[in-house]
C-alpha cells in the first residue's frame, strides 16, 4: 500500500473506527523520507510533483550557505558533523541532515572575511595574539579599517572559543529533502548557550 497523508484511516475523536467509503486520492499521497546523509559524494535528485512542478531531493550533501546574523554576512562552507537533533538521537548517530538539526561547520570562510573586513584575526589563543599586520592599501583604506575595528561590537566569548578550534555550531534552516540545499545560520548568544547546555547534558548522560 502507498504512503497516504489522509485521515480516513484514523479513529474518530470519540474512539470509533471509520468505514472506508472511498479509495485513496492522488492529492493525499506521501513519499519515502529523503534521510539526507552527510557525505562528500553529493547527490541531489529531481522529483516531479503534482501540477508538473519540481522538488529537489538531496540524498547526500556536505556543504551549504550559512549566515552570521550579527555581522549580516553569508558564506558557503563545509558541514563537518551532525551534533544534536531535538527530535531523535538516531538522526545524530546516522549523520542525517534535516531542518533544525545542529551541525558543526568550517569556520575558515568567516574567519577570512573578519580579518579582511576588520583587520583582526579571530581564533588566536590567549597570550598568543599576533600584532595585527598593517593592512595594505591607501591611507583612506587604512583609516576605514581602523574606524571599523574601533566601532565594531566584540565577538561573543562562546563564539570566539569556537573560532580557536575552527568549527562553529550552526542550525539548518532549509529542508534538504524538499529544496535540495542545506542552508542555515550560525548559533550565537542565548540560542548558542541553550544548545551547548543540551549537548553537555547529553554527553554527561552517555558517560553515566
Amino acid at each position: 500500500m502507498g504512503i497516504s497523508r489522509d485521515s480516513l484511516h484514523k479513529r474518530r475523536s470519540t474512539g470509533g473506527r471509520k468505514k472506508t467509503w472511498r479509495k485513496k486520492k492522488k492529492y493525499e499521497l506521501g513519499r519515502q523520507p529523503a534521510n539526507t546523509k552527510l557525505s562528500s559524494n553529493v547527490a541531489v535528485r529531481k522529483v516531479r510533483t503534482r501540477g508538473g512542478n519540481s522538488k529537489f531531493r538531496a540524498l547526500r550533501l556536505d556543504h551549504g550557505n550559512y549566515s552570521w546574523g550579527s555581522e549580516a554576512i553569508t558564506r558557503k562552507t563545509r558541514i563537518l558533523d551532525v551534533n544534536y537533533n531535538a527530535s531523535n538521537n538516531e538522526l545524530v548517530r546516522t549523520q542525517t541532515l534535516v531542518k533544525n538539526a545542529i551541525v558543526q561547520i568550517d569556520a575558515a570562510p568567516f574567519k577570512q572575511w573578519y580579518q579582511q573586513h576588520y583587520g583582526i584575526e579571530l581564533g588566536q589563543k590567549k597570550g598568543q595574539e599576533k600584532e595585527a599586520e598593517e593592512t595594505k592599501g591607501s591611507n583612506h583604506v587604512q583609516r576605514k579599517m581602523k574606524e571599523r575595528a574601533r566601532t565594531h561590537k566584540k565577538v561573543d566569548a562562546l563564539l570566539a572559543d569556537q573560532f580557536v578550534v575552527g568549527r562553529l555550531y550552526a542550525c539548518i534552516s532549509s529542508r534538504p529533502g524538499q529544496c535540495g540545499r542545506c542552508d542555515g545560520f550560525i548559533l550565537e548568544g542565548k540560542e548558542l548557550e541553550f544548545y551547548l547546555k543540551k549537548m553537555q547534558k547529553k554527553k554527561s548522560k552517555a558517560a553515566a
